[in-house]
């Protein structure tokens, strides 16, 4: 795979995590936890609140590294591996997760269980693509 080419699905990776931002959005609404998580003391309910936001902002700044360093990125630095390893092995785990997670019940609807394959896929890939990126030779 040319460099060009490496560049070029980083900064489509980069892009493609701003769709999964839509997906974190779906999250709290889709599981109501406003009323789920009252059941928790405060500082938990915060806690968990503070964890999401943290995630989210690590998935746009993934994509904002990505869609405008790509070249960077490709190129293969010594900080750009370390990068696209972290990205790596941050989707990979997210990847490991979809079979852990129970999430059966709240796939209601088509569109539901379509978004549910579709992040499956998008979590695989980014795992390719940056583990490519980072490991190659």
């Amino acid at each position: 795979m040319t460099t060009e080419t490496l560049a070029q699905l980083i900064f489509f990776a980069g892009l493609a995590q701003f769709g999964i931002l839509t997906a974190s959005a779906l999250v709290p609404i889709r599981l109501n936890w406003r009323q789920e998580l009252q059941a928790l003391p405060r500082l938990q309910r915060q806690m968990y609140w503070v964890y999401g936001g943290y995630v989210v902002l690590s998935i746009i700044a993934f994509g904002l590294i990505s869609t405008f360093n790509a070249a960077e990125l490709a190129a293969g630095g010594g900080l750009a591996r370390a990068f696209c390893g972290y990205v790596a092995v941050f989707w990979g785990i997210r990847l490991s997760l979809q079979w852990v997670f129970d999430v059966e019940e709240h796939l209601t609807a088509w569109w539901l269980r379509w978004g549910e394959r579709v992040l499956t896929v998008l979590f695989t890939l980014f795992t390719i693509v940056y583990a490519w990126s980072a490991l190659r030779l």
